[in-house]
C-alpha cells in the first residue's frame, strides 16, 4: 500500500519550476498524492489544471488549508518545485518544520541538503519524522568510475534528450515505458533526476549531484544493476537539461555513460529562450539533432514536442513540418501517445518486435 503525501507547490504548480509536482501529479507508483499545495490555484483540481481532466487530487491554500480538509494528516510531505537557485526561502524552512510538528516524513528534491542541516536533524528527531534528500549522493567511496561494462551489453539503450530543461523528458520516458509495458516487452527506465526516483523509479541517479569524475560511471553502474537483475528487453534512460545548454553538463554525463543506440529528443517549439536563462535563445531542433549526433555514436530516430502554448491546429502542424524537414516520426507523447515512438524503436532494433509477440501471443 502506497503511503500517502502532500506536494508543496506555492505559485508554481503547472510551471516549469514546479516540474517536480507535475510529474508527481501525472505518475506517482511511490506515493498516493492527496494534495497539493499553491494559494494560486486554490480550490482547482489538479489534474485538470494540469492536462485537462481531473484526477481527484485537490489544490489547497495552504498546508493547514489541507490539514482541515483531508481525512488524514499525510504521510509525507514533498517539497514540489525545483526552482534555478535551489535554496529554501526563510517562510519555506518554517513550512517545513510545522509538517514535520505535525508528523509527516519529509522528502526534499533541492541540493540543500536538510540531513546535513543541524536545525532540521533537531526538529526530526523531537517529531520522530524521516527526512529523505533524493539528491545527496553516496560518499565517494562508494562511487563509481567508468569501468566499460556497458560495452559488452547488447539490449538497446534508447535516451530521452531533449533542448532545455523542464521540457518534458522525463514525462515522454515514463509514457514511452508504460506504452512498452503493455506491448509486453520486459522494460528498464533509468530515472536521472529527483523527480523520476520520487515517483517510483526502480532504478536511477540524481546525475546533476555527482562530481563529474563519477558521472559516467554512475549511471553505466545503474544500468547494469538494471541489466543483471532484470534482464531488460529494452532499457529507456531519461535526459538532464540539454546537450547544447550552457548551464549543465548532465546530458554529456548521461550520453557518455549509458552509451544510447538511439535517442528522442524532445523540443518546445513555441518557447523563445532558455527556461532560466531568458538572455538564451532556444536551440533548433536541427541543431540540437547535428550535436547529439556529432557528440555520441547514436542516432537520433524520432522527435517529441512539448505543446506549451501551442493550439491544437499549431501542433499539428508542426508535427507535418518537422516529418518533412527532418525526415523524423514526430510526436506530442502527451496528447497523441507512442505509437510512432514505439514503431521507431522497432524499426531501429527489429528484433524486439519477435520479443513482442511472443509475449503477446503465447
Amino acid at each position: 500500500m502506497k503511503e500517502t503525501a502532500i506536494v508543496y507547490c506555492e505559485n508554481n504548480f503547472g510551471t516549469m519550476d514546479g516540474k517536480t509536482a507535475n510529474g508527481l501529479v501525472r505518475n506517482s507508483r511511490k506515493f498516493d498524492i492527496v494534495g497539493v499545495i499553491d494559494s494560486t490555484k486554490v480550490g482547482m483540481d489538479a489534474g485538470e489544471c494540469l492536462v485537462g481532466e481531473q484526477n481527484g487530487i485537490p489544490i489547497f491554500k495552504s498546508l493547514i488549508h489541507a490539514i482541515d480538509n483531508l481525512q488524514i494528516i499525510p504521510d509525507q510531505f514533498i517539497y514540489g518545485i525545483a526552482p534555478s537557485e535551489a535554496f529554501l526561502k526563510i517562510e519555506e524552512r518554517n513550512l517545513l518544520f510545522s509538517a514535520m510538528e505535525l508528523g509527516m516524513n519529509i522528502v526534499n528534491p533541492l541540493h540543500e541538503f536538510f540531513t546535513d542541516d543541524e536545525e532540521f536533524i533537531k526538529v526530526a528527531k523531537q517529531c520522530d519524522v524521516t527526512i529523505l534528500d533524493v539528491r545527496k549522493p553516496v560518499p565517494k567511496k562508494d562511487m563509481h568510475l567508468f569501468s566499460g561494462r556497458i560495452l559488452n551489453i547488447d539490449t538497446p539503450v534508447v535516451a530521452v534528450l531533449g533542448t532545455d530543461s523542464a521540457i518534458g523528458k522525463r514525462t515522454t520516458s515514463v509514457l514511452l515505458e508504460d506504452a512498452l509495458l503493455k506491448r509486453g516487452l520486459n522494460v528498464a527506465f533509468i530515472a536521472t533526476g529527483q523527480t523520476g526516483l520520487i515517483q517510483g523509479a526502480k532504478y536511477g541517479v540524481a546525475i546533476d549531484a555527482i562530481p563529474s569524475q563519477f558521472m559516467t560511471g554512475e549511471i553505466e553502474n545503474q544500468i547494469m544493476k538494471a541489466y543483471e537483475n532484470d534482464n531488460p528487453d529494452i532499457i529507456i534512460v531519461e535526459g538532464q537539461g540539454a546537450l547544447s545548454h550552457p548551464a549543465y553538463i548532465s546530458s554529456c554525463g548521461i550520453i557518455r555513460g549509458s552509451r544510447p543506440g538511439a535517442v528522442i529528443i524532445q523540443h518546445a517549439p513555441k518557447r523563445p529562450h532558455l527556461g532560466d536563462f531568458s538572455y538564451i535563445e532556444m536551440p533548433t531542433v536541427k541543431s540540437e539533432i547535428d550535436l547529439i549526433e556529432n557528440f555520441s555514436k547514436a542516432e537520433v530516430i524520432a522527435v517529441t514536442i512539448n505543446h506549451e502554448n501551442m493550439s491544437n491546429e499549431e501542433l499539428m502542424a508542426t508535427i507535418s513540418e518537422y516529418e518533412e524537414d527532418l525526415k523524423l516520426p514526430t510526436t506530442d507523447a502527451l496528447k497523441l501517445g507512442c505509437d510512432k515512438l514505439i514503431k521507431s524503436i522497432f524499426d531501429a532494433y527489429p528484433k524486439l518486435i519477435s520479443k513482442q509477440k511472443k509475449v503477446l501471443f503465447n
